[in-house]
């Protein structure tokens, strides 16, 4: 079992940036597929990106393609959500999450197995 642990949110100006982290602690034996999904108030939880095992695949939402990348270093079972040209639509609970999946399945939140308490991102006009 893993652990992921999200850190890096924050209250940041429409226009900044911002980094995410996930932590991942427990049985870092397995790499694992990653991605992140976040959920804003009074909404359902949504798919952000995500980066495969190996970290040769990545995908995005079209919500954030060409403002947010993903990435991740194995050594550090760690992966990271560089978010630039923030919106206030941005505005919501970034959740990161981790599982052993087929790379059809990475936008998926079903086929992930573990799941990070969140950290809040806030983007002020």
């Amino acid at each position: 079992q893993v652990q992921p642990k999200e850190s890096g949110g924050g209250l940041v100006q429409a226009g900044g940036s911002l980094m995410l982290s996930c932590a991942a602690s427990g049985r870092t034996t397995i790499v694992y597929a990653m991605a992140w999904f976040r959920r804003a108030p009074g909404e359902d939880r949504e798919f952000v990106a995500a980066i495969s095992s190996s970290g040769s695949t990545t995908i995005y939402a079209d919500s954030v393609k060409g403002r947010f990348t993903i990435s991740r270093d194995n050594n550090e079972h760690t992966a990271y959500l560089q978010m630039d040209s923030l919106k206030p639509e941005d505005t919501a609970v970034y959740y990161c999450t981790a599982g052993v999946l087929k790379p059809i399945h990475l936008s998926e939140g079903f086929f992930y197995h573990y799941w990070g308490q969140g950290t809040q991102v806030t983007v002020s006009r």
